[in-house]
């Protein structure tokens, strides 16, 4: 089979899921407050995706790296995904849509981990770029947006169950077809994750990059609700996630050609830089267009972000526990991000408006941008350089 063949089942996957996960961060904190739950109230239905994710992350990928398999581990988890969202959307009181959402959120928050870790391998199997892979995640994350959200402008957002599940099933039937990993080892025991644990240069940048993606988290759950706030619809959110992620997909897609030129490092504090700037501009808006426009850096934000700092934590990790690894620096960088990014700001955007909220995560990624340059410049991050593995 030729290699762009083998990995058609892993790209649909990817277009799929992500088609699906832009519905949940897109439209389901306009779905909640439709079921008539405040900011605060919201903050704390989205912080239980996060918070589940801390368990999910690292169980499903010491599973996968035990077993020796992504493929069986994402059809797993996928068909939680397809029960557990159903329940979920069934839910009407506060109480029982947390206590559902932290199941649907523990079997759907490790797919887009897994889905990674997956086309990672492939791409080091196959010698061709990451980011081509990973690129239709963000194509069907913009496809989704725009159409889902100007259906859901026209159907109301109540519906929103009915394209999610829609994708999901899709996600299914594809992961059938997945090329699934090889590894030449013996299978992992519990006690290797502990070079996980004592990886002081993997530690450190984890904690690091949690002052940038806090306030990148924060964005995910409460963009809608800043649109809303300054005058704009469900379509103009499906609209702003469209811009955003096609430059997001555009960047994955070109990464071949601009990714290795520099130390990955370099592009994460660049990114660290252009987020800064980002949520100063978002601070300052008075109108949902300027909103969208700004969307543009989402790409160079995000998608440099995301696609450095995933090469880099690849290289401190081993070979043996690459799942487990990718999913911990999962966890981290949506899941305790998201906690915090959620709960405090909702609060914010419930007392003091989104305007506060975005110069606050503004603050935030300033100071993360020092630290991370600091980490790249001072000599125990030339250590770190040392330590790294190919």
């Amino acid at each position: 089979m030729a290699k762009d063949e083998s990995l058609i089942p892993l790209k649909m996957l990817l277009f799929c899921f992500h088609a699906s996960n832009t519905i949940i961060l897109s439209f389901l904190p306009l779905y909640l407050q439709f079921k008539g739950l405040s900011g605060t109230e919201i903050g704390w239905v989205l912080a239980i995706g996060p918070f589940a994710s801390i368990f999910a992350q690292p169980i499903f990928g010491y599973l996968s790296d035990k077993f020796k398999t992504v493929k069986w581990v994402l059809f797993i988890c996928i068909i939680g995904l397809i029960i557990g969202s159903t329940l979920f959307f069934q839910m009407n009181t506060l109480v029982s849509i947390i206590l559902m959402g932290a199941v649907f959120y523990f079997f759907t928050t490790p797919i887009g981990a897994l889905g990674d870790s997956l086309a990672q391998r492939r791409a080091d199997d196959l010698n061709v770029s990451f980011g081509t892979i990973r690129t239709w995640g963000s194509i069907g994350f913009a496809t989704s947006a725009l159409i889902v959200g100007a259906g859901l402008d026209y159907f109301g957002v109540q519906y929103m169950i009915v394209p999610y599940l829609f994708f999901g099933v899709a996600a299914l039937i594809v992961s059938l077809k997945l090329k699934d990993v090889k590894v030449e080892s013996e299978p992992v025991q519990l006690r290797d994750v502990s070079q996980i644990i004592r990886n002081k240069p993997f530690l450190i940048f984890l904690f690091l990059v949690l002052f940038v993606t806090i306030g990148h988290r924060a964005n995910d759950s409460y963009i809608g609700l800043y649109i809303e706030q300054l005058g704009g619809n469900e379509s103009l959110v499906g609209i702003a996630w469209f811009v955003g992620v096609a430059t997001e997909a555009a960047v994955f897609a070109f990464a071949g050609f601009w990714f290795r030129k520099f130390h990955p490092l370099i592009f994460i504090i660049i990114a660290g830089i252009l987020f800064t700037l980002r949520w100063f501009l978002f601070s300052a808006a008075e109108d949902p267009m300027f909103i969208i426009a700004l969307q543009v850096l989402h790409g160079l934000t995000f998608g440099v972000f995301y696609l450095s700092a995933f090469s880099y934590i690849t290289r401190l990790i081993p070979a043996l526990l690459q799942s487990t690894g990718h999913l911990v620096f999962f966890a981290t960088f949506f899941g305790v991000s998201g906690i915090i990014g959620s709960t405090v700001g909702g609060v914010i955007m419930d007392n003091f408006g989104g305007g506060t909220l975005y110069f606050g995560m503004g603050c935030l990624a300033l100071v993360g941008t020092v630290l991370m340059t600091l980490y790249h410049v001072l000599p125990f991050g030339k250590e770190v350089g040392a330590q790294e593995r190919s």
